[in-house]
């Protein structure tokens, strides 16, 4: 199982979900991890939740960032599977998102530190 170093993000975080055709909204872009992904489903978004606007249809926040200190190469195995391994035997759910060079864990805020703690005991590093 191969051991990850993580990263704590500052912020709390927010994942929306507006309307497959909507217009990417500019409050979406700034400081912090920011990932937008569109579907034929929805346009979903995760940022800093203070720049989520009062009334988005769908939006949840309470969450914090881990990042995944990479990169990691494509034919890397095991990665997200050893992280999340642990923190899904106990209850706790995530959202994750993968980038070119490294993948983003977040773990809503009541949640991070039996979160952590559970990732330490798995050999994983915590910064």
């Amino acid at each position: 199982m191969p051991q990850v170093r993580l990263k704590r993000l500052p912020g709390v975080y927010a994942v929306s979900r507006l309307a497959c055709t909507a217009p990417v909204p500019q409050w979406a872009d700034g400081q912090g991890f920011v990932s937008i992904s569109r579907t034929d489903d929805e346009l979903s978004i995760v940022c800093v939740e203070e720049r989520v606007p009062a009334g988005t249809e769908r939006s949840e926040g309470g969450w914090v960032c881990f990042k995944f200190q990479g990169p990691f190469a494509f034919d890397e195995t095991g990665i997200l599977s050893s992280v999340l391994r642990p923190l899904s035997e106990k209850g706790i759910g995530i959202f994750a998102v993968s980038t070119f060079d490294t993948d983003y864990l977040l773990i809503k805020a009541e949640n991070v530190a039996r979160g952590v703690e559970l990732l330490a005991l798995a050999g994983h590093i915590l910064l």
